[in-house]
């Protein structure tokens, strides 16, 4: 099926991109906000924010640095109070001091009820974990309720297009390292997967003798070394130091066997952290029939 291009209205409420978003997509009955902690008193009487909807705390762990998000709903008060009122909570809430933006889903009818925002809390919270992008701060796993297989179908749809919402209002909560599609104008004969190809990364060590073997996944974003491959465990004298950091901070065993996937902006970077040492990446990473990735690159063929 042909991927079609989507239509998104973008709306800066205070006239700078810093400040509260609103967004809409065409022929999605869906509304979003983006809304800064600290601008959240200026959205005090909107109706849309006053209605029922699931919203998400987007903040930093001051205590490692990793994304953190928080997935909750809010439902209609007998003070006629919904979203903004929620949100209004959390921001006086000590435990929540980690938050400084949050994402809110409505809908421009006021259709959701508790059933609905039930189900996309739990769909949304699966998804960020399945993700493993953020640290995902709820502590216990929400119900989906029970829903007709109709209502399921429409709030399947309605949480496509929050997908899309989401990414382009900055967070990628719901995209693994690895769900990106292969790049555009590599045509070669590859060791091919459902959503790109692998290149690998094979040599036998100098510092400690033992073969390191690795494989990566070039994305949109950079190139994702992935969780099970092995790694030198000594650091090179010259090692550059920012290197050295995402080495001290990434999940690798005792055997050297990464834990987790890792982004990186640059082949070389990505080699350097496999290495653990200086390292150029458009020769170290092959695919699996020995092509270089910058062969690869040198052979492109616009599309």
């Amino acid at each position: 099926m042909v991927t079609r291009g989507k239509s998104i209205n973008l709306y800066l409420m205070d006239g700078v991109a810093s400040g509260r978003i609103k967004c809409t997509l065409a022929n999605w009955t869906g509304v979003a906000y983006k809304l800064p902690r600290t601008e959240l008193d200026k959205c005090k009487g909107r109706d849309d924010l006053s209605q029922t909807g699931v919203y998400f705390l987007f903040g930093t762990s001051d205590l490692t640095g990793e994304n953190v998000v928080y997935i909750g709903q809010a439902g209609v008060r007998k003070n006629g109070e919904g979203i903004l009122y929620r949100l209004q909570e959390h921001k006086r809430n000590p435990d929540k001091e980690y938050w400084t933006e949050a994402v809110v889903f409505t809908t421009s009818n006021n259709s959701f009820g508790p059933t609905e925002i039930s189900y996309l809390e739990n769909r949304f919270t699966n998804l960020a974990l399945a993700a493993k992008r953020y640290i995902v701060k709820n502590g216990n796993d929400p119900s989906p309720g029970n829903i007709t297989e109709e209502k399921e179908s429409e709030l399947e749809e309605f949480i496509d297009y929050s997908k899309i919402v989401m990414g382009t209002l900055g967070h990628r909560v719901f995209e693994s390292l690895t769900e990106i599609k292969q790049p555009i104008g590599i045509n070669c004969n590859m060791e091919m997967e459902s959503d790109g190809f692998l290149l690998h990364l094979k040599r036998k060590s100098r510092k400690s003798g033992k073969t390191i073997e690795a494989e990566c996944k070039q994305t949109t974003e950079g190139f994702v070394v992935l969780k099970g491959s092995r790694i030198e465990l000594n650091d090179s004298d010259s090692i550059p130091p920012g290197i050295k950091e995402s080495r001290q901070k990434a999940k690798i065993n005792g055997d050297g066997i990464l834990q987790e996937d890792v982004l990186f902006k640059s082949p070389s970077y990505a080699a350097a952290f496999v290495i653990g040492g200086h390292a150029n990446g458009l020769t170290e990473w092959k695919t699996a029939d020995g092509k270089t990735l910058k062969e690869l690159e040198n052979n492109e063929t616009p599309i």
